[in-house]
């Protein structure tokens, strides 16, 4: 087999396991929660606990590659997630679980890293397009399967055979990595930005707490304001010690490059708007539809499959006609019309209304997918390929973490919100009980928290559609927002279609 083709197979694949295990455990989580009698906070970190290690490293790991070597880092990746991934399916409580997550994301983090820093040193000009197009689609496929294999196995093995099935595959990489894969690093990398990887970890994973936290405890708690006021001063300090180290984890000058600025600000507008409904609808099938995991899985494979589909359409027949900075903004500009479209309609319970809205932003969504890693690493030469693919992981995934955070707020508030309306004579303590069992999908048990007042189920559902009308809305805003920046701030000479030089790109605007 081609050397090529077994070096993408080495990039791809295990990319592949992330975002499958990723959207296999989103369809799993109301049997997780079930299995281990968890409340809905505890599943959040189901998610969060493996995203937070997994972002908060990210950046650390492609130091990592470029110092110590992106095939030995790979090869060690893929040993920790594949190790931790047994230890979450033999999880017995959901804290082992959790901690057993954090274990997976640690891995993830160092070989996905790894794996982009290897396709951005062996592939160069039209190769390394048609590289990330390939590795976009293999995503696309995994985040397609990821919901019906989700529901499959959970339906019929158990969901903890979710992370079983990342046994085999992980062994199988760990062997093609070491016979295709070829020693590369950054000679000039003599060191590690220790301060670097403490100040920006502690800041991402205070900063997710506290969101993640505030739904529980209160956003004005001490608790939040103290985990949030403290991640402010890590960042702060993050930045002030990569301006004076010579050899950063981060180095910050690329963010003056406002290509790289604009390519990053889609790249984490596209987890935090499309990416965390991924997770949510599900969920939101299962409680509010009544779906089980399977059938909520295969509800979800229409939206999906332009995470497959597109990149490769992309690829052959738009990038050698489209700069990289129209089709970043055709992405966002569709992702934000899909969940404008879709906050309309959900309200009505239905699925069919529901799939054409959010398929037009998985259109986007597709563009997205592989436009973002390949115009951000435009501007970073490939000597620093593991810095650069650390960013393009850490600001895509550190979306997911903070998008699942946030939006989850801002779901747990509108719920909150109206059942306070409906409800202003009960206890503050049984409106925010009833919060939290609307919000986990558990209708009956919510009605049964006031024992002086009759409380019906179809209000409760209401409220879990309005709080994803209000999420969707919000994400929604946040994409074309992102949209206007991108376009402003990246360059088409910079990003002109393939095959052209800047000269031409630069003539063709003028003219």
């Amino acid at each position: 087999m081609n050397r090529k083709l077994l070096l993408l197979l080495c990039v791809s694949v295990p990319s592949f396991m992330i975002n499958l295990d990723a959207n296999i455990v989103a369809v799993s989580l109301s049997s997780i929660a079930h299995s281990l009698h968890a409340d809905f906070a505890s599943i959040e970190w189901v998610i969060s606990a493996y995203v937070l290690a997994f972002a908060s490293l990210l950046m650390p790991a492609g130091a990592f590659a470029d110092r110590f070597g992106r095939k030995r880092i790979l090869v060690l990746g893929l040993a920790i997630f594949t190790v931790a991934s047994f230890f979450c399916g033999a999880a017995v409580s959901v804290l082992l679980l959790n901690v057993a997550r954090a274990a997976q994301g640690i891995g993830a983090a160092l070989l996905l890293s790894a794996a982009l820093a290897v396709l951005s040193h062996e592939f160069h000009g039209k190769e390394r397009a048609k590289a990330f197009a390939f590795w976009g689609s293999v995503i696309g496929i995994a985040v397609m399967l990821g919901p019906v294999a989700g529901g499959l196995i959970t339906q019929s093995l158990g969901w903890q055979w979710a992370f079983y099935v990342n046994l085999p595959i992980g062994a199988a990489m760990i062997g093609l990595t070491l016979f295709v894969v070829e020693e590369s690093k950054d000679d000039a990398a003599s060191h590690i930005d220790l301060m670097g990887v403490v100040l920006f970890s502690g800041f991402l994973g205070l900063l997710t707490w506290a969101l993640i936290s505030g739904n529980r405890e209160g956003w004005s708690s001490q608790g939040v304001l103290w985990r949030t006021g403290l991640a402010v001063l890590l960042f702060i300090g993050f930045v002030i010690a990569e301006r004076r180290e010579s050899r950063p984890m981060v180095d910050l000058s690329y963010f003056r490059d406002r290509t790289f600025l604009g390519a990053n600000i889609a790249g984490i507008t596209y987890p935090v708007t499309y990416l965390t409904m991924l997770t949510y609808l599900p969920f939101f099938f299962q409680s509010a539809l009544h779906r089980t995991p399977l059938v909520a899985g295969l509800m979800m494979l229409p939206l999906a499959a332009p995470l497959f589909v597109v990149p490769r359409i992309v690829s052959a027949c738009l990038d050698h006609r489209f700069s990289g900075r129209t089709l970043l903004s055709i992405g966002l500009c569709l992702v934000a019309a899909g969940l404008t479209l879709s906050s309309i309609v959900i309200g009505q319970l239905s699925y069919f209304l529901l799939l054409v809205p959010m398929f037009i932003a998985s259109l986007g969504a597709g563009i997205l997918n592989g436009q973002v890693p390949k115009v951000s690493m435009t501007v970073i030469p490939v000597e620093r390929a593991g810095m650069a693919s650390g960013i393009a992981g850490t600001v895509r995934f550190s979306g997911l973490v903070l998008g699942f955070a946030a939006l989850g707020a801002v779901l747990f508030a509108s719920i909150a919100g109206d059942i306070a309306f409906h409800f202003p004579m009960a206890s503050v303590q049984d409106q925010a009980q009833m919060t939290r069992l609307t919000a986990n999908g558990d209708f009956a048990a919510a009605t049964r928290v006031l024992t002086n007042q009759k409380v019906d189920m179809a209000v409760l559902l209401a409220s879990l559609a309005r709080g994803y009308q209000t999420l969707l809305n919000v994400a929604a805003v946040m994409a074309i927002a992102a949209a206007a920046l991108t376009w402003w701030l990246t360059d088409a000479a910079e990003t002109a279609p393939h095959g052209e030089t800047r000269r031409r790109a630069v003539n063709t605007l003028l003219d």
